[in-house]
């Protein structure tokens, strides 16, 4: 199914630089004064070059107006979803309704157990990350008291709150089967690996794994949205035809609309998320001469 119909949107990917605090901030709202839709921020916690990803989602979206904000993607292991859903359902509240919730089974198990975190398997990671999505979506339904007896999680009637300002979507970042079924089985988006990590090749057969699970669940696979984090550089020059090994987008910003669209109409994406230094002029590009067009060509072809 190569278009499944979302609006499409454009998000910038901000890494966390705790040596330049100031500098990360700017970014954002430079972002949102811009126009950009989303801001995805890395969540690695045993990064110490990062500063803490929520802490600074909350930072953001006081010093920011209209952008919405998510972890790209958050670590479970180091986040328990009881308290998760809290800060998450706070920081949406205190914003507005800005905040989705990004998340993901913790692709570096060993640095967040040295931290704290429980020491699980992969195949454990992504057993906790499906009890995870049920208590956030309890937690989040207006429920007086929640209870969980989970393997990895037990809640012995947890009054949430508060609601969130609105239905807060939950994107899970998702690589390898399991974790892709459970993408199509239970989440309203996918966050895919970094054009870097999954070129554009790659990307069919993991959105056939997750379509089948939708339908073998009964849900619809354009109920699912996708998020792919792309990176490159703007050039004068006109490059190669692109290929769909390519790990990175390289020439004029047409060639970027023409990439993008693709990307849209053909592998499903609507949201496009850059991963590019925060250069002013990058930003602007992306932003002002690459979105408009990509946006206009989806929806002509979308009749």
């Amino acid at each position: 199914m190569p278009d499944y119909g979302h609006e499409i949107e454009f998000g910038y990917f901000l890494t966390p630089d705790a040596g330049d605090p100031d500098g990360v901030l700017m970014t954002a709202r430079l972002a949102d004064q811009l126009g950009y839709d989303l801001l995805g921020v890395q969540d690695h916690p045993y990064q110490r070059r990062h500063l803490d990803a929520l802490a600074l989602l909350g930072m953001i979206l006081a010093s920011t107006e209209r952008i919405r904000a998510f972890q790209a993607v958050g670590n479970l292991p180091l986040r328990p979803p009881a308290v998760f859903a809290k800060a998450a359902a706070t920081l949406d509240v205190l914003s507005g309704g800005r905040f989705e919730a990004g998340l993901g089974a913790g692709g570096f198990l060993e640095p967040a157990h040295a931290m704290g975190a429980p020491a699980l398997t992969p195949g454990e990671s992504i057993d906790a990350l499906e009890e995870a999505v049920e208590i956030l979506r309890e937690s989040w339904n207006g429920v007086r008291s929640v209870r969980h007896h989970g393997r990895h999680y037990q809640l012995e009637g947890m009054k949430p709150g508060p609601s969130p300002a609105h239905p807060i979507e939950i994107w899970l970042g998702a690589a390898k089967p399991r974790a892709l079924a459970l993408t199509g089985r239970a989440a309203d988006g996918w966050v895919a690996p970094m054009m870097i990590y999954m070129p554009p090749a790659e990307i069919p057969p993991a959105e056939e794994l997750i379509d089948a699970a939708a339908r073998e669940a009964g849900r619809d696979p354009r109920a699912i949205r996708r998020v792919y984090i792309v990176s490159g550089e703007f050039t004068p020059v006109a490059p190669a035809p692109a290929r769909e090994t390519d790990q990175t987008i390289v020439g004029p910003p047409g060639h970027w609309v023409e990439a993008l669209t693709h990307f849209a109409l053909d592998l499903g994406f609507s949201t496009l998320i850059l991963a590019t230094p925060p250069d002013l002029d990058t930003l602007r590009t992306f932003i002002e001469d690459v979105a408009p067009q990509v946006r206009e060509r989806v929806a002509a072809a979308r009749g």
